[in-house]
């Protein structure tokens, strides 16, 4: 019983490829059992777009139109499939500035959002997971690595603070381009750590769900987000898990996950949770227990 909460595709985003439907269609020829389309929020400031946003001659008012379109395709999709595969529709949210909690707010109002996958892009401003020259550049706003790790989790905080989003997105994404020995030395550093954990308190308290995001394995690094020793201490503190392929299009839908049962074993997480429309048609939290005797994961080696 697969199930992912973060996707996208090229017909609504630029760094993506193929259309939505695609993915849904791929979602549907996998076994997927839920399927949530969470397409990019718009950025509002033209600072913020970019690269390949400026150089497609996209502004901030262009963007909102994209998102709103994928609005609109989504609720058909999610029709015309309605009985092969629960799909929910949601967005993955940016918080570059604290100006950002008033426009989640609005868009969870105006487009009566299933949920959001609250995630961070950027230090200081500056997107951290673009390339690693931005990373670069955002390093040198600081003074050291742990002090990048040190921001990224405090401007985290107050993203979850603001939003509480159903799903927290790549929860340590900061690690994306150091290199991996001195991430892992670095997050366990006591300032960094002590926020890694008020900040996972800051989740469970409210009810949100960890998602345990394959992409990092397409970036070569040896752990998904979030790492190793950041799952346990969610476990610790009762923490949920779900899962999400964090797909770009049709082609990684299920991206990694015949890596999955392998890496819930070896950090003992035999639980996880999906989101689901209930009788009334509210999203709830629904438990999968015993995940590792699903029969889905023998399944993944005939994709």
């Amino acid at each position: 019983m697969p199930y992912s909460f973060h996707s996208h595709s090229g017909q609504f985003c630029k760094h993506g490829y193929g259309l939505l439907e695609d993915v849904v269609k791929e979602a549907i020829r996998k076994g997927f059992y839920a399927y949530g389309l969470s397409e990019h929020m718009p950025r509002y400031a033209e600072s913020e777009l970019y690269p390949e946003e400026l150089e497609a001659n996209c502004t901030p008012e262009t963007l909102e139109t994209t998102y709103a379109d994928f609005q609109i395709e989504a609720k058909r999709v999610q029709q015309k499939y309605k009985n092969q595969i629960h799909i929910l529709i949601g967005a993955e949210i940016e918080f570059i500035n604290k100006d950002y909690a008033q426009h989640v707010s609005n868009l969870r109002n105006v487009y009566k959002a299933d949920y959001v996958v609250g995630s961070l892009h950027h230090v200081n401003s500056v997107p951290i997971d673009f390339s690693p020259e931005l990373y670069a550049e955002a390093l040198g706003q600081v003074n050291s690595l742990k002090d990048l790790y040190t921001q990224y989790f405090d401007e985290q905080y107050t993203m979850l603070r603001s939003v509480q989003p159903e799903v927290v997105g790549h929860f340590d994404l900061i690690r994306i381009f150091a290199d991996q020995r001195v991430a892992d030395e670095t997050l366990l550093q006591p300032e960094v750590w002590e926020r890694v954990v008020r900040n996972i308190d800051l989740v469970v308290a409210y009810g949100g769900l960890f998602e345990i995001n394959s992409r990092s394995w397409k970036k070569g690094l040896l752990d998904a987000y979030p790492q190793r020793d950041i799952i346990k201490a969610i476990l610790k503190k009762n923490g949920k898990f779900t899962l999400s392929d964090d797909c770009h299009g049709p082609n990684d839908v299920g991206l990694f996950y015949e890596r999955l049962p392998a890496y819930l074993k070896e950090n003992q997480i035999d639980t996880l949770y999906y989101l689901a429309y209930d009788e009334d048609g509210r999203i709830t939290v629904e438990k999968h227990e015993h995940i590792l005797d699903d029969v889905f994961w023998d399944k993944i080696q005939h994709w």
